[in-house]
């Protein structure tokens, strides 16, 4: 909170933070914060930033540092467009430092500054384009039998299901596939949650509108990633030809993990 720093001091405040995703709340923003992604993780080659601000983020507006120049990334004065994701590219893998600069105000009224981030791995990105990076397992053409069979070994959801309605967002270039789920077999947080009325399971799943989906008839497993506490499309065979895939690679002794 910035109502904790002395009144009349300069000094901006800094801080650590050691995870390869995390959030960040400043409250009462006021004078300066640097904000250092420094992951503990002496091996990764993060790449990729990509921070997501709060809908009411207020206060501050969100800087990247590269070599001693700042970049704005996040302005408050244009306001912050809701599932507005950021990318950009690090410098230096190991290090990356954002400055959030607090707005002038006259009042004490509180403001909160707060946004999510992810460092991400450019390996198997879906392109060129790093503002697509957070979302570079929205894969739009078919996986391959290696890319689903990987899929379930490495994937933040595997889920069996079928779909029970399609949306589109152009504005933010997202469709909405809405999935009733009948067998969850992993996933990282709780996007897919059984109803209370019905008991049925269910949940959402993102992916790019440019991938036209479309509602279609059968069972699927929707494998993917979960960015800022959304699940986002990578493979989604239909189920049985899923299986006739993996009961193949498993007669050879080829399947990379049990399913």
């Amino acid at each position: 909170s910035g109502l904790s720093w002395e009144p009349h001091s300069r000094a901006v405040e800094q801080v650590h933070l050691r995870c390869t995703e995390g959030s960040l709340e400043w409250m009462y923003p006021a004078r300066a914060l640097r904000v250092v992604l420094e992951p503990n993780l002496a091996s990764a080659q993060h790449t990729t930033v990509c921070i997501k601000p709060a809908s009411d983020f207020q206060g501050a507006s969100i800087y990247v540092e590269r070599a001693g120049q700042l970049h704005l990334v996040v302005s408050e004065a244009e306001g912050v467009r809701p599932h507005h994701v950021s990318c950009f590219s690090a410098h230096v893998p190991q290090r990356v430092a954002l400055f959030l600069q607090a707005s002038p105000q006259r009042d004490i009224s509180r403001r909160t500054a707060s946004f999510q981030y992810e460092l991400l791995s450019n390996q198997g990105a879906a392109g060129p384009d790093v503002k697509k990076m957070a979302l570079a397992e929205a894969m739009c053409r078919p996986c391959d039998n290696m890319e689903l069979l990987m899929a379930i070994c490495s994937s933040d959801f595997v889920v069996k299901g079928s779909i029970r309605n399609v949306s589109h967002d152009s504005e933010n270039h997202m469709s909405q596939v809405d999935v009733s789920v009948q067998k969850v077999y992993r996933q990282k947080n709780r996007i897919f949650q059984q109803e209370e009325g019905s008991g049925e399971w269910q949940g959402p799943i993102r992916t790019l509108l440019q991938c036209k989906v479309k509602k279609g008839g059968g069972d699927f497993l929707f494998t993917g990633n979960e960015h800022f506490g959304e699940a986002w499309l990578g493979c989604a065979p239909r189920f049985k030809d899923f299986m006739l895939v993996y009961q193949a690679a498993r007669e050879r002794g080829a399947n990379p993990c049990e399913f």
